[in-house]
């Protein structure tokens, strides 16, 4: 297939020029569009750094309360069922037979 010569007769030569212009219109736009959503999306970037950064200095502190959540759950785990003492008491009077002196 050839395409037909560009010729000022032939029709597709008098759509080229406002084509090509509506194209450079809308490239332009685009360039531009394009560029404000870079400007955007660095913008958001620095708003999540700052976001990390506030809480990586929470770390510390979540830090210590894991400590102290894990430290008070092996405390609760190690301590008898009767945390009255009645129940150790029972125990301790049946493993010594009927509570008598020898």
């Amino acid at each position: 297939m050839t395409t037909p010569p560009q010729s000022p007769t032939h029709p597709a030569a008098t759509y080229s020029a406002p084509f090509l212009a509506r194209r450079s219109h809308l490239l332009t736009q685009i360039s531009s569009s394009l560029e404000d959503t870079l400007t955007q999306i660095n913008s958001l970037n620095r708003s999540l750094e700052g976001i990390i950064e506030i809480g990586n200095e929470f770390a510390a502190v979540e830090g210590l309360w894991s400590s102290f959540e894990t430290f008070m759950g092996d405390q609760g785990q190690s301590q008898p069922e009767g945390m009255d003492g009645k129940d150790d008491e029972k125990e301790v009077g049946q493993s010594h037979g009927d509570g008598k002196g020898k």
